[in-house]
């Protein structure tokens, strides 16, 4: 078998995570500058899990968990779903795959 063969076989595939802490999460989608702004963000008790306010940035997410967090300019909040996970930070671009905009409800239309 040639060298260029043996680099074409496939190792067992990784899996992917299932949950993963919830500052490095934040980070990795690109919620703050630092993980430890994201920690001191949600030890100031600004982040929720499933409408559960949560302090400890240990805190797991799991796929399609529902995270409401400040907007980026701090003046209202925003409704996110977990919509995967990043084994190291990347660009803007790849940080976004990894949540869903949950678009806000107008409480006026719905009786």
């Amino acid at each position: 078998m040639s060298r260029r063969g043996a680099r074409d076989v496939v190792g067992p595939r990784e899996e992917a995570p299932q949950a993963q802490r919830l500052d490095l999460w934040l980070w990795h989608a690109r919620f703050a500058r630092s993980r430890n702004d994201c920690a001191e963000f949600i030890a100031a008790g600004q982040v929720r899990i499933n409408r559960q306010r949560t302090v400890k940035a240990h805190a797991q997410v799991h796929l399609d968990d529902v995270l409401t967090l400040p907007s980026p300019d701090r003046r209202s909040v925003m409704v996110i779903r977990v919509a995967g996970f990043a084994r190291r930070r990347e660009g803007a671009s790849a940080a976004r795959m990894l949540y869903d905009v949950i678009p806000e409800i107008d409480e006026k239309h719905h009786t």
